[in-house]
């Protein structure tokens, strides 16, 4: 599988190389976003790993140029950067991004986001299960999910916590659970990535996500009807 990286920081770009390539990944890395969308249209790419802070065109425009373009749209992307606001991880994820792994971080952590990310689309291959409450609708099998008919576009992990938690609709979900069913990582590795989520996805699914209550101290919940 290949993976693209886009840092123009040497030694960042060489360390996430070394761990992706000993993880079994075949990288190749850009140094700057340029470059990037060349190679992600010249070569089949995988995922993107991409930093936000890059010169000339930064990483978020990057961001918005891959989803606009319908060849590459489909290509994950988790972005690496060392801005760690809220607001920061919101606008990358409403732009298309998967994933948010603020620096300094941990090169295990980044590697298991991506296999998440890339074996849960494998996963679910051969599944066909409809997961529906009022106006909303989740297509496992066809990775869709509508309102009121209308397509709604998730990012893979926003479509992954959202049918964890419809599968488990009237359960309280802790985030430690949350994290290791949806991201496969411990708790002790992020705090914020689930709230992050959660309002990403309340705001996509408009009113349909007044469903994902939030359960104060502990966690969230689907409600039943």
């Amino acid at each position: 599988m290949m993976i693209l990286i886009v840092e123009d920081e040497e030694h960042i770009a060489n360390l996430v190389r070394y761990n992706l390539d000993k993880a079994g990944f075949i990288t190749t890395i850009a140094r700057n976003g340029e470059d990037a969308l060349v190679i992600l249209n010249k070569k089949p790419v995988e995922l993107v790993v991409l930093d936000i802070m890059l010169p000339q065109m930064n990483g978020l425009e990057v961001c918005k140029r891959i989803k606009r373009n319908e060849r590459i749209a489909s290509v994950p992307i988790i972005m690496l950067t060392a801005k760690g606001h809220e607001m920061d991880r919101i606008i990358g994820f409403e732009l298309g991004a998967n994933d948010y792994v603020v620096k300094p971080f941990s090169p295990r952590e980044l590697v298991l986001r991506i296999k998440a990310i890339l074996n849960y689309g494998k996963s679910n291959e051969n599944v066909s299960n409809i997961l529906a409450m009022d106006k909303l609708e989740v297509n496992i099998s066809k990775h869709k999910v509508t309102v009121s008919g209308k397509r709604i576009n998730l990012t893979s992990m926003e479509f992954k916590l959202l049918s964890i938690l419809m599968k488990r609709k009237g359960l309280v979900q802790d985030r430690d659970i949350l994290l290791q069913d949806v991201w496969d990582v411990d708790a002790n590795v992020t705090t914020r990535t689930v709230d992050t989520h959660i309002k990403c996805l309340r705001r996509k699914l408009g009113k349909m996500g007044g469903f994902i209550e939030t359960v104060r101290g502990i966690g969230y919940r689907f409600c039943e009807k």
